[in-house]
């Protein structure tokens, strides 16, 4: 497994964390705004994604209908879900002063492909989600576990994953075309 951060590192991520930490006590609106992301079909089922400086290709398999050129949406928001996850952990435990060796986060995530074919009466969303932590650290296990829950509290994908959501749409239509 890849390690984490260095202890020079983790002292500049705590440094980091703190100075983030103070600054949003004395303002509150600092932290607060809205991320753009837009998915625009370029051909067949293949999106291009735009995110500020990001872009990157989204599809579905040939399998599937798609041409298979970049990972599908189910691989990108379970790496969205790991990655905050693994993120967060290394964070507070910098900021917690608790070294960690390496970390690793897998999600399993259990699905049925056919409410997205309109077949059957169940859910889209997936049935289960499993995340399965590897942790290599020389400190106490019980200061690495506190250290997990502690970010786990605060990971706004996790959140995002195991709270309803208010969502809303709002189409701009233009008429023309072929």
């Amino acid at each position: 497994m890849p390690t984490t951060p260095t202890l020079s590192s983790m002292e500049k991520l705590r440094s980091v964390f703190e100075r983030t930490r103070t600054a949003l006590k004395k303002r509150s609106t600092l932290g607060k705004g809205t991320a753009t992301t837009r998915a625009t079909i370029r051909d067949g089922l293949t999106c291009e994604v735009e995110d500020g400086r990001w872009s990157f290709v989204a599809d579905l398999s040939e399998k599937a209908g798609g041409g298979g050129e970049g990972p599908d949406p189910g691989v990108l928001g379970r790496a969205a879900l790991g990655s905050c996850l693994a993120v967060g952990y290394v964070i507070w435990a910098s900021y917690r002063g608790v070294p960690l060796s390496s970390v690793q986060v897998e999600v399993e995530a259990d699905y049925d492909v056919r409410p997205q074919y309109g077949v059957g009466e169940s859910s889209p969303a997936y049935q289960a989600i499993r995340c399965v932590v590897h942790v290599e650290s020389p400190a106490p296990e019980e200061d690495v576990r506190a250290v997990l829950e502690e970010a786990e509290a605060h990971s706004p994908y996790l959140a995002l994953f195991r709270d309803p959501q208010e969502v809303s749409r709002e189409v701009r239509f233009t008429p023309g075309g072929d």
